[in-house]
């Protein structure tokens, strides 16, 4: 007795093979739950979020481990290069988006595809939505980093703490 634990999903020449990982129902779950496949999203709205989380995760490592992370310009450095690769990564995506991706793929994983990304208009809309959302993200990261500490909630905590 035989197990075919993969199987093909649909035309076997696409290479769509349907493993126990990506063919899960938590998988398809997950994947679809993530903005660049969430229904009822705009082209815009998708590339601002996807953005957003790029801008603020990308100003970490520029800020502390950066060649400027033991002075007093990191966190600006941080900024400057979150934004600069933001920015690069938007070209990317406006280059990407002008060659006419075509209509997209449908998978096991992702059956229903955005069809807005299916076009130069899409493509242009969620540049520019990862743009702003990028930036964003990186100055959010930036302002969370500047925020003076508490003192009088250090107080209060250490006055109970150190009796």
């Amino acid at each position: 007795m035989t197990i075919d634990v993969i199987e093909h999903g649909g035309d076997p020449q696409i290479g769509n093979l349907a493993t126990p990982i990506n063919a899960s129902g938590f998988t398809k779950a997950f994947i679809n739950a993530l903005p660049a496949y969430r229904s009822g999203l705009s082209a815009h709205r998708r590339g601002l979020e996807i953005g957003m989380a790029h801008g603020y995760f990308l100003y970490g490592p520029f800020a502390l481990l950066g060649p400027l992370r033991d002075t007093d310009l990191a966190s600006t450095a941080g900024l400057l290069a979150a934004i600069g690769l933001v920015s690069i990564l938007t070209i990317a995506l406006s280059i990407y988006g002008s060659t006419g991706s075509g209509k997209p793929i449908a998978t096991v994983t992702t059956p229903n595809p955005p069809e807005d990304l299916g076009s130069t208009q899409g493509w242009s809309e969620f540049a520019s939505g990862f743009l702003i959302g990028g930036c964003g993200g990186a100055f959010f990261a930036y302002f969370l980093c500047q925020t003076p500490h508490l003192e009088p909630l250090q107080k209060i905590a250490g006055g109970v703490w150190s009796s």
